[in-house]
């Protein structure tokens, strides 16, 4: 998830985003330490700090499964007190409750789409945030679904070989790196633990 930083800057996953401003990074046995305990301003980005900290010595994996309990919902939160998003409650089967975030505000999500245009398409080098939000995106295999290569004659083959070059680039430290690789090793096992789930209740 991505979510406007205190000052409107563009602010993804936390230990990816405390990589990027200098507090968090790897030692030389690859394990999380905090360069700088000072408060961000920013709750969730202070919070994280705070549980890196008490992690400090872990591996980023470890660190990155704390940090992801609640926080889809406080980030959706977040985004709709900004003006982003809006909640929209509902029900399923007229019992479960369900709340939908879908877009309120279409200026912030053009702004993304534009910084990752510039860098995608026309061969910009990325600021450390955009080259983080590509990297994110290329191991989701999900790039053309926020730059639509058709919308400026080019195969996704192309636009996929941009964003591989763009995340093995050097817009971010180590620290930045191993996050997002820890961050998709956790969806992957829980696709594969959701996949085996469903298998099983089926037989």
């Amino acid at each position: 998830e991505a979510h406007p930083g205190p000052k409107g800057s563009m602010v993804i996953p936390e230990v990816v985003e405390l990589s990027l401003i200098g507090r968090v990074d790897l030692d030389d046995r690859r394990r999380m330490v905090v360069r700088d305990p000072s408060p961000t301003g920013d709750e969730l980005l202070d919070r994280a700090l705070a549980t890196v900290r008490r992690k400090a010595g872990k591996k980023p994996s470890a660190v990155i499964n704390e940090l992801g309990k609640k926080l889809r919902g406080e980030l959706a939160e977040r985004l709709a007190a900004t003006g982003v998003l809006r909640a929209e409650k509902g029900k399923v089967l007229g019992i479960f409750p369900t709340t939908a975030w879908p877009t309120s505000s279409a200026d912030h999500e053009a702004a993304v789409r534009r910084s990752l245009t510039s860098a995608l398409v026309e061969g910009t080098t990325p600021e450390p945030r955009d080259g983080a939000l590509v990297a994110l995106l290329h191991a989701l295999r999900a790039t053309h679904k926020v730059v639509d290569p058709k919308a400026h004659d080019l195969r996704r083959k192309e636009l996929d070989r941009r964003a591989k070059e763009i995340a093995e680039g050097s817009w971010g430290s180590q620290a930045v790196r191993d996050a997002i690789d820890a961050m998709m090793a956790a969806v992957t096992v829980a696709v594969m633990t959701s996949t085996i789930a469903a298998t099983a209740g089926s037989g």
